[in-house]
């Protein structure tokens, strides 16, 4: 199961579908992430870490706070 999600996190950051103009209208920014690492990276190392369930958590916090009002910056695991 590990190996699948991490699969698909590297399939999403390979391709470009996901990486369109239109998100970055809606996130009123030039660029997509505003953390260090990418929300997509910091969720892969979470779940190669701490496992599947407690990393998708920690990947799914991390994309909730990523929003317009939030300044972002260097973010690392706990």
């Amino acid at each position: 199961m590990k190996g699948l999600i991490l699969s698909a996190i590297r399939f999403y950051q390979k391709t470009g579908f996901f990486h369109k103009p239109i998100l970055r209208t809606l996130f009123m920014t030039d660029h997509m992430c505003r953390f260090l690492p990418t929300c997509s990276d910091y969720t892969y190392q979470a779940v190669d870490k701490y496992g599947v369930r407690r990393g998708l958590w920690l990947g799914i916090k991390r994309i909730v706070r990523c929003h317009p009002w939030n300044k972002g910056g260097i973010d690392k695991l706990p």
